[in-house]
């Protein structure tokens, strides 16, 4: 599994681009960005989540995962957030993981407390099985 952060929201498009060109399986993880004195996010999910959908992910062959920080718990819930404003990726709580592909996002998406380890197999399964059935 590559790993890639988005630093900045103008970088996210190039980012997703570039990602859907090298692989099939490209994950994007909108969590809470971590505070650089405890290196944990703010989000008490997504310190759960995080361990649970990296090794999920990471047992998908040449995935990708992209990493997409969101400040504070205030900015998820600002209506000018840009990730909420979106309308490929409509983020109204974290951690929210979409697969994406170069159509966009698929849906379903895994939100909150649905980002366990087996919900994460789960979903890259099914959502690749029906890449195959099509």
């Amino acid at each position: 599994m590559k790993c890639v952060r988005v630093q900045h929201p103008d970088q996210f498009d190039d980012l997703v681009s570039k990602a859907v060109e090298q692989s099939s399986d490209v994950f994007v993880l909108f969590f809470g960005r971590e505070d650089p004195e405890t290196n944990l996010s703010w989000c008490s999910d997504c310190v759960i989540a995080d361990p649970k959908v990296r090794k999920a992910i990471s047992e998908v062959p040449n995935s990708i995962l992209l990493e997409v920080p969101i400040d504070r718990k205030s900015d998820i819930r600002s209506p000018s957030n840009v990730y909420r404003t979106r309308e490929d990726t409509n983020v109204e709580k974290v951690p929210t993981l979409v697969r994406w592909t170069q159509a966009g996002p698929v849906k379903p998406r895994l939100v909150e407390d649905e980002c366990t380890e087996e919900a994460v197999l789960k979903y890259a399964k099914e959502l690749r099985s029906n890449d195959t059935a099509l």
